[in-house]
């Protein structure tokens, strides 16, 4: 088995944090110059927020949603997020400090430039169908009316215009497990219905799709579970505009990870995980073969 896997620190909420405040500077028309004059600071102070490489207090966010016209749920949900920003660990739990709909991985995922990603159990979300989709958010959220389950259905739908976005699509390396092409879900034809879309996906120039078969025997991805790395783009001086992420998924939460030594032994099973699955094509036929399997 792995050892225990400690939390990030804080920088995982600061650079999110800073970039929904340059965001929210930005719609309101107001310069770096102007928004430090407004608010009493130094366009220094601005610049640190909005690169993340400072915490800040609810009160300091409060005042510069103030400036910026931000409506009151989203002035809340960043004051939460500023509360994370000191916070020795970085957990992002649903329903807690910051809501919901107030996602940190998303905003991750849309800022990326590449994904190395490893799943174990489902179909990855930005690859799911409808119906899939729907199978699994109600599966995962019990008792939760339907009209709340389409709005989730319609953001994770959503979500996949990543896949095809027309100015600097990201990139993805994607293993899956092969239990998930024998997993039902849904029932039989929506099962089929998704193995033909990951068929469609893995064509995309954007996209490399491997499947680890049953039997590749003991890889690392049996260690670690499912998990996401996050790359994102260079500057002009070729350097990372945002560390490398680990992003990990719990059953009640998530995990940041973005320390040297977390990255190097993410980076290293996603290496072992990539070498011990089929390569793309044999993949594409191995999905094939199990759909036929499936819908007979």
């Amino acid at each position: 088995m792995t050892e225990a896997i400690t939390t990030t620190g804080s920088t995982v909420p600061r650079r999110q944090l800073g970039r929904y405040l340059r965001d929210l500077r930005n719609k309101s028309r107001l310069t770096v110059r102007a928004a430090a004059a407004q608010l009493e600071w130094s366009e220094a102070k601005i610049w640190r927020i909005e690169t993340g490489q400072t915490s800040l207090r609810s009160l300091d966010v409060e005042a510069m949603c103030k400036v910026y016209g931000a409506p009151q749920e989203i002035t809340e949900a960043l004051m939460g997020l500023a509360k994370e920003t000191k916070a020795r660990g970085w957990w992002h739990s649903y329903g807690d400090a910051i809501p919901e709909y107030f996602d940190v991985y998303i905003g991750l995922e849309e800022a990326a430039s590449h994904f190395s990603w490893y799943e174990s159990e489902l179909v990855p979300g930005l690859f799911q169908t409808e119906h899939y989709a729907r199978a699994v958010i109600r599966a995962d959220n019990p008792g939760v009316d339907n009209a709340e389950i389409e709005r989730r259905v319609h953001v994770r739908l959503a979500r996949q215009t990543l896949l095809t976005r027309l100015t600097n699509p990201p990139m993805f390396d994607v293993v899956l497990n092969e239990a998930i092409l024998h997993r039902p879900v849904g029932g039989e034809e929506t099962a089929c219905g998704q193995l033909k879309r990951l068929v469609e996906v893995s064509e995309l120039p954007t996209v490399s799709l491997r499947v680890i078969p049953f039997g590749a025997g003991l890889h690392h991805g049996i260690m670690s579970g499912t998990f996401e790395i996050l790359r994102f783009p260079v500057n002009g001086n070729g350097q990372d505009t945002e560390p490398p992420t680990v992003y990990v998924e719990s059953f009640t939460g998530a995990l940041y990870l973005d320390r040297p030594h977390e990255l190097e032994r993410y980076n290293t099973a996603f290496t072992n995980i990539w070498e011990s699955a089929l390569d793309e094509r044999a993949s594409q036929e191995l999905i094939t073969q199990v759909t036929r399997e499936l819908g007979k």
